[in-house]
């Protein structure tokens, strides 16, 4: 496997596979194509054999300089559970470390059980949110009416 910072004209491939990746749920809209144009010093590729099996989109704040938001990942479903999107997230670490970032936000559907449980593996913390679903805390209507969110913050040391 290489992982190699991600290029404008990864963005085809990826938004190919995206919605049959995440078993025919309808995300391409959610990873517009300027993120391959315009976070590529902190977005990455795995790639197998010239194939995509992975990638991670993040961006570094402009708005908190200390912090660094990561947007998606996605990995090939035939290749989970290989340790690829924790590769994946160590690299984003690091590199976002030289800016001096040392704090890592993202989120994730409350609904996503699995994202949930692999986010709190890597360390993340569930922010408090203004309810509680399933034991989890959620902020209510994050991304507009009924797109509530579970918010996840990790501080790098």
């Amino acid at each position: 496997m290489m992982i190699r910072n991600i290029q404008d004209s990864d963005y085809k491939k990826v938004i190919s596979v995206i919605d049959e990746w995440w078993g025919g749920r309808h995300m391409a809209d959610m990873l517009p194509k300027l993120f391959f144009v315009h976070f590529q010093s902190t977005s990455f590729i795995a790639e197998e054999n010239g194939e995509i099996i992975g990638f991670l989109v993040g961006f570094l704040s402009q708005t908190k300089r200390n912090e660094a938001y990561i947007h998606f990942i996605g990995v090939h479903p035939d290749y989970r559970k290989l340790g690829i999107a924790r590769k994946l997230y160590e690299l984003f670490f690091e590199t976002i470390k030289q800016s001096s970032c040392d704090t890592v936000r993202c989120v994730t559907s409350p609904k996503n059980k699995t994202s949930i449980d692999f986010h709190t593996r890597l360390g993340f913390e569930v922010e408090d949110g203004d309810t509680v679903l399933n034991g989890v805390s959620i902020h209510s209507d994050y991304d507009g009416r009924g797109g509530s969110r579970v918010l996840f913050v990790r501080r790098l040391t």
